[in-house]
């Protein structure tokens, strides 16, 4: 076993154990930086693997702007920082659902390869995972990146009471400020 071996093992046993803290703990914003560490993790067992790219967009996309944009997300919907009591949920069907799934792949994976060596493709470089990236895969990012705004209008929406109230009639009207904006002055 080589040194880089004991490297990657290691990272592998942070990203499970924060992966499991991020599951377990009752407080939304610990949860959201257990997932900064098991990311981070992650990234180091692709730079452990010679992925330098892909450890960088990891840190960059998931770290930097995912993990931001939950955290945003909770403080803008002003949701409970706390330990919550919603969260305390029995945990043993997500146990038995989580460990009947890893039992099946690990058979799967064992079956489809019998411990047999593959042969690794030749090293990709940055040219080549951006012409994959822009030509078959731009689609996805383009959806996800909908998705993220949507979500980011949906948490200031929620979070602003006084968008979208009932108003006489039954329909929605928006307050409108005390202080009339163009003159300074009072309405």
């Amino acid at each position: 076993m080589t040194g880089a071996d004991v490297l990657l093992l290691a990272l592998g046993a942070v990203a499970v154990g924060a992966g499991v803290l991020v599951v377990t703990t009752k407080h939304l914003v610990r949860a959201g930086l257990y997932l900064v560490v098991c990311l981070g993790a992650l990234a180091g067992d692709f730079l452990v693997l010679s992925a330098e790219l892909v450890a960088w967009v990891q840190v960059l996309i998931y770290v930097g702007a995912v993990v931001v944009l939950l955290l945003f997300a909770v403080m803008l919907t002003r949701a409970p920082i706390g330990a919550s009591d919603d969260l305390d949920r029995p945990g043993w069907p997500a146990a038995l659902i989580g460990g009947g799934a890893g039992l099946g792949l690990t058979v799967l994976l064992v079956d489809a390869y019998r411990w047999s060596t593959v042969a690794l493709p030749h090293a990709g470089t940055a040219e080549r995972l951006g012409e994959q990236i822009f030509q078959s895969w731009v689609l996805p990012f383009e959806v996800l990146s909908v998705l993220l705004l949507s979500a980011l209008v949906g948490a200031i929406v929620l979070s602003r009471p006084d968008i979208g109230r009932a108003g006489p009639g039954g329909t929605a009207t928006v307050d409108r400020p005390a202080v009339d904006i163009r003159t300074g002055g009072r309405r």
